[in-house]
């Protein structure tokens, strides 16, 4: 990586967004980058599940949880899934689980908080729409960088500076 989200914003200031800082992150990489995949749902994580068992070709889901924190909408096993089918990372707006597990998993994962109650499976949800959390406006096909330093989200891939 040649990148770092302070670069991106430095560079492309006027060409990126940069949401609330209020991730963490949970996932074994803290550094990934890739096209957004948009998800949303709440409490309810058929769709995740779903997406993590396609080719993710580098790309970035970006989940709008609604902000709850009464359960978690990832564990390991999901991103365990995720990253075997090539998937790049998540950003949630929501909660994680099985924590320890879930670091050792080589995957970029950033999410509000952890709950240890698992989600209901009722198909409650949409993919591929706008979502917006976190004083910004995701919409597929948009770009998401994520480091140590924060979240950087752009309407196209930028050239590395």
């Amino acid at each position: 990586m040649s990148w770092g989200t302070c670069d991106l914003c430095d560079r492309y200031v006027d060409r990126i967004r940069v949401p609330t800082p209020i991730f963490r992150h949970y996932g074994g990489r803290t550094t990934f980058a890739g096209e957004i995949v948009t998800i949303t749902c709440f409490e309810d994580n058929v769709f995740i599940r779903e997406a993590a068992v396609e080719e993710g070709r580098g790309r970035v889901m970006v989940i709008d949880g609604g902000g709850s924190l009464r359960s978690a909408l990832v564990g390991d096993g999901i991103a365990e899934w995720a990253r075997d089918h090539g998937w790049a990372g998540m950003l949630i707006h929501g909660c994680v689980r099985d924590t320890v597990a879930l670091a050792k998993v080589d995957l970029g994962v950033m999410a509000i908080g952890v709950n240890p109650i698992q989600p209901g499976k009722k198909r409650v949800g949409a993919r591929d729409v706008p979502v917006t959390f976190a004083d910004v406006r995701f919409l597929p096909g948009e770009y998401l960088y994520c480091d140590e330093d924060g979240v950087v989200v752009a309407t196209e891939r930028l050239p590395e500076p």
